[in-house]
């Protein structure tokens, strides 16, 4: 990974009145997961007082960190009892939120209008097990056409992509290239989308058809491989333990193959909001070198996935 940082900019576009929102609150609900104290939250001491004063004005004065997630992605972010956010990611937000004296706020919105809803200024961040791409920060489609404004992230965990079968793999899928002449399912606007869209047009030239089935979630999709309706779910490889291993959507399933593409996840931040990135990325440090975070990911069974240190833009 690249740790080389873009020039920063001071520039914040300003925050809506409170209780403006838009497609976030037709999409989804708030959920307030966190307070901002670092007592309990695995900030150093003083570790509140010395990031909080680094943080864009409007922040400081509202005390709340935004955070968009489509909560439907288990270990990664989903709700727990009472429609209360759970996983690895809600619990590194609240642990940054501690080191940066704020609350932490999560809105629940499809994965895929999650950066449209950042971009319109409905939450300050996304933290969604959304994977660093090129692609992303550029903001351009699978044609390089540009499409948005693009983001920039700060990188916090390392995976990969897993096939998911049903249990027994009765289509015998191996591997990437088993996967022309299937149909297979993918939630819409993930990386895995894209990744399926590339093997498409490479079995069309092969002369195998692959068809692909989005769905607005994923346990929309393993629900087809479940029903025999799609040969094989393609996952971020936390997702498809926990699917393999918990049982989801109806379903028993297992992964096949070896792990494809590990990249890093990001929190996003909109491009001229380089000030609050710059501190998370402290805060995420703090977390890492006095050992909270790795305490968080051994409570989800993912220290495979720490990181050294945090990254700005550093996936591929």
């Amino acid at each position: 990974m690249s740790t080389a940082t873009p020039p920063a900019r001071s520039g914040v576009r300003p925050r809506p009145a409170a209780g403006v929102l838009t497609a976030a609150a037709l999409a989804g609900t708030l959920l307030l997961t966190g307070c901002g104290s670092s007592a309990g939250s695995g900030g150093d001491a003083g570790s509140a007082s010395d990031l909080h004063a680094q943080l864009p004005e409007q922040l400081r004065k509202d005390g709340v960190l935004r955070i968009g997630a489509d909560l439907t992605y288990a270990p990664i972010g989903f709700k727990a009892d009472g429609d209360r956010p759970d996983g690895l990611d809600v619990d590194l937000a609240n642990a940054i939120g501690g080191v940066l004296g704020l609350r932490v706020q999560f809105s629940d919105v499809p994965f895929d209008r999650l950066r449209l809803g950042l971009q319109a200024r409905e939450y300050d961040v996304v933290m969604s097990g959304m994977t660093d791409t090129a692609q992303r920060r550029d903001g351009v489609d699978e044609q390089a056409r540009k499409v948005n404004d693009g983001v920039d992230f700060v990188d916090y965990f390392a995976t990969g992509t897993s096939i998911v079968t049903a249990k027994g793999n009765p289509q015998r899928i191996t591997g990437p290239e088993d996967l022309c002449g299937r149909t297979i399912a993918v939630q819409r606007g993930t990386t895995q989308a894209g990744m399926l869209e590339r093997q498409a047009a490479a079995c069309e030239r092969a002369g195998r058809k692959l068809t692909v089935t989005e769905t607005d979630t994923d346990d929309q999709a393993l629900a087809l491989v479940a029903q025999g309706r799609a040969a094989a779910d393609l996952d971020d490889a936390p997702v498809a333990a926990h699917a393999v291993k918990n049982g989801r959507a109806g379903g028993q399933f297992q992964v096949v193959g070896d792990q494809w593409q590990v990249a890093p996840y990001g929190i996003a931040f909109a491009k001229e909001d380089t000030v609050l990135r710059d501190a998370v990325a402290k805060a995420l440090d703090r977390l890492i070198r006095n050992g909270e975070y790795d305490k968080i990911l051994a409570k989800w069974g993912l220290s495979g996935g720490a990181v050294q240190s945090a990254v700005v833009n550093g996936g591929y």
